[in-house]
């Protein structure tokens, strides 16, 4: 079957776009914490941290949202060799800070989280909570501006009572609000009630690393000197106090340290009420107008286009011919097909007019 082929000049014929995209990502608190009564929670033999999925993890048809630990530096008050899993929750604080923040230039220590942008060991959180997104949801990364967080503040049997919502509110796109590091940029997350005129270390809790979908919480969120209802019943306790089966609720700091970080994390997820995010997709896509000149592509290869010697689209010989264009190829110079596009309805074709596809190919 004959072919017709015509060149392409890059230069004319050829160009590059790149296209942002975005969506919406509501995360309800009942899915994390209720909805499907912890079946779509994994926890792991190791315990260094538990996953979250949308459905019950066992089933085909679960999609994986984030995973959670609890993790504080070497340094901080609440580390202890007595702690449970004391040493893991000291190795996944280090290797998230290596990961995202990198080494100090001279003694080349890990750095330490900050609630701020400055990096100088002011604000630093030393007893945090990780919350890493996975990549299904984040697609390439987290839209800066648009992350939102709101926890329960209140007493174990009524954690939502009272909440805090934290917010990349300082956060743009084009970068203010934010901080390059190894890790990729980062912004902080501060209360929502909290002006633009406030400084950190004040009314930040937090950072959100947007490249690296990873949410860094601060334990002061339910710090001991902080006025709640609940501020000393953090989570339900991991041991038993009085009465057989009569559970001592914890403060945050002795959860963290006294309980597993699989309990840890089950106190937190029991206090998320909803999250929400923009995500970005980067599309970069190739455009070629294939273009049908006036004297070119005026008849079809379709063998059924004739009887005999005539063209079966002519009523007279002296008619002009007409074809319909379907499909377009894109070859390479060995005359190899590559791509193939198809039309959604064929496109007439005659000597008097000329036709210019558009193809984009998207990657």
């Amino acid at each position: 079957m004959p072919v017709s082929y015509e060149p392409l000049n890059v230069n004319t014929d050829v160009t590059n776009t790149k296209t942002i995209l975005h969506e919406v990502i509501p995360l309800t608190g009942t899915i994390v914490s209720g909805t499907y009564s912890d079946e779509n929670i994994k926890n792991y033999t190791h315990g260094m941290f538990q996953s979250v999925y949308d459905y019950p993890y066992l089933s085909s048809s679960a999609n994986h949202i984030f995973d959670i630990s609890v993790a504080y530096d070497e340094s901080s008050t609440l580390s202890a060799s007595s702690n449970v899993q004391n040493n893991k929750k000291i190795n996944m604080y280090n290797q998230f800070a290596q990961v995202l923040l990198g080494y100090t230039g001279s003694n080349n220590t890990v750095r330490l989280f900050e609630n701020d942008l400055l990096l100088d060991n002011v604000g630093v959180m030393k007893d945090v909570f990780v919350v890493s997104f996975s990549r299904l949801l984040t697609k390439d990364q987290v839209k800066k501006g648009t992350f939102s967080l709101e926890l329960g503040r209140g007493a174990w049997a009524t954690a939502h009572s009272t909440t805090i919502t934290l917010q990349d509110v300082k956060a743009s796109t084009s970068g203010d609000g934010t901080l390059s590091t190894i890790g990729g940029d980062y912004g902080v997350l501060y209360d929502s009630t909290a002006s633009a005129t406030d400084a950190a270390n004040t009314s930040s809790y937090g950072v959100i690393f947007y490249q690296a979908g990873i949410a860094i919480l601060s334990s002061s969120i339910w710090d001991e000197g902080i006025t709640l209802p609940g501020y000393n019943q953090f989570s339900s306790g991991s041991y038993l106090s009085g009465a057989a089966g009569n559970q001592t609720p914890l403060a945050c700091s002795a959860s963290i340290a006294t309980s597993s970080i699989s309990g840890t994390c089950d106190a937190l997820r029991h206090r998320i009420t909803n999250l929400t995010f923009n995500n970005s997709t980067e599309i970069n896509s190739t455009i070629y107008f294939c273009r049908l000149p006036v004297n070119k592509f005026n008849y079809s290869s379709n063998p059924t286009y004739t009887s005999g010697s005539k063209i079966r689209v002519k009523d007279n010989a002296s008619d002009l011919p007409v074809a319909y264009a379907s499909t377009v190829g894109l070859y390479n110079a060995q005359n190899e097909l590559l791509a193939v596009a198809k039309l959604s309805e064929p496109l007439k074709k005659t000597p008097q007019n000329e036709l210019t596809i558009r193809v984009r190919l998207d990657y």
